[in-house]
């Protein structure tokens, strides 16, 4: 079979293409043929060496995102059979509960190795069924993305609720989902970009309001004016520190900011209006299997399809990489691996 590694980390141009035995299932476990792979920023990331939980696992298979087919199972396994449509979990050994520093070791694509190969050996428990509507490049698009736009809406202390104000930051793959998923769920969806032709599509998923943070770049003022002075209930903020100010200046007073991703550079917030307006900062990596599964359902319920920015052939998943490194995308970018 073929599968990508990387020798070392450094520059995209170190992704290298190499044949390996196809492996064979053990005790507890599936072999599932590898359809589609989708990235994430944080694979640029671990690509380029600026990827900050530790180094990757050495000669790495990189990517998280996988979905395909089984192909063959191993003694005493159950939860999957040969010919079903499933995905990886990001996090392997993390099926429910509070995560630990064990499933942080098991994060595909980084600490363990990915999914850019034409099979991969997983845990049972590490796999979920996509929603049968999905093709693969759909079901690749959601174990890192859509699990994280998941969690940010549902698995803090006050889950979304119908008729909430959702803010997404940008259109990458983790706020468009978060968008489809709050639209389909009754909530109000203001979206940021920097890109008019970007907030039109934002618009076409559900989005009832829709700043250019270059027309306006006191975009939180904007997001206040929108909400009649209050701010929204809950931010998916994907900036980090450069942002994080101006997010907790949108929440309303006892509001949620989701704090996921690390794209602008910054200082240290001041705390103080934080705590002046009681809003909860909370940080999150990922989700767990439980996670994956309930968001399946609500997908399979609502007919969500993953927004799909371009598919590239696996002999080009070098310029997959090229393509989010040059941030013009919105959703997801996938490689089609056979």
């Amino acid at each position: 079979m073929r599968q990508y590694r990387f020798p070392r980390t450094g520059s995209i141009d170190d992704l290298t293409l190499a044949e390996t035995e196809t492996p064979v299932p053990g005790r507890g476990q599936a072999l599932v043929r590898l359809r589609a792979a989708s990235l994430n920023y944080r694979d640029l990331m671990v690509a380029t060496n600026r990827y900050g939980r530790g180094a990757p696992r050495p000669d790495l298979v990189p990517l998280s995102d996988g979905a395909g087919e089984v192909v063959a199972v191993g003694p005493d396994v159950t939860r999957v059979k040969v010919g079903d449509r499933v995905a990886g979990i990001f996090m392997q050994s993390w099926i429910g509960g509070e995560i630990d520093a064990a499933d942080q070791a098991s994060a595909l694509g980084g600490a363990a190795h990915g999914v850019l190969a034409e099979h991969r050996v997983f845990d049972q428990d590490g796999l979920v069924h996509l929603p049968d509507h999905l093709s693969f490049e759909e079901g690749a698009a959601l174990p890192c993305a859509g699990v994280t736009a998941w969690n940010a809406l549902y698995g803090g202390q006050h889950p979304l609720q119908p008729g909430e104000t959702v803010l997404v930051l940008g259109t990458g793959g983790v706020s468009i989902l978060a968008l489809q998923f709050a639209h389909a769920a009754g909530a109000r969806v203001i979206a940021t970009s920097s890109s008019d032709a970007k907030l039109e599509q934002a618009k076409a998923l559900g989005a009832a309001d829709l700043i250019n943070y270059r027309s306006h770049p006191e975009w939180e003022k904007e997001v206040l004016r929108l909400t009649g002075g209050r701010g929204v209930d809950h931010v998916i903020e994907v900036g980090g520190a450069g942002t994080v100010p101006k997010s907790i200046a949108a929440t309303r007073i006892g509001g949620q900011v989701q704090l996921i991703g690390v794209l602008t550079a910054g200082s240290p917030f001041e705390p103080t209006p934080l705590i002046g307006r009681s809003v909860t900062l909370r940080g999150l990596y990922v989700g767990s299997r439980q996670m994956f599964e309930a968001m399946n359902r609500h997908i399979a319920q609502a007919g969500i399809r993953p927004v799909i920015d371009r598919v590239f052939p696996f002999e080009q998943a070098k310029d997959a990489y090229r393509h989010l490194e040059a941030a013009g995308h919105v959703g997801k970018i996938v490689i089609a691996i056979g």
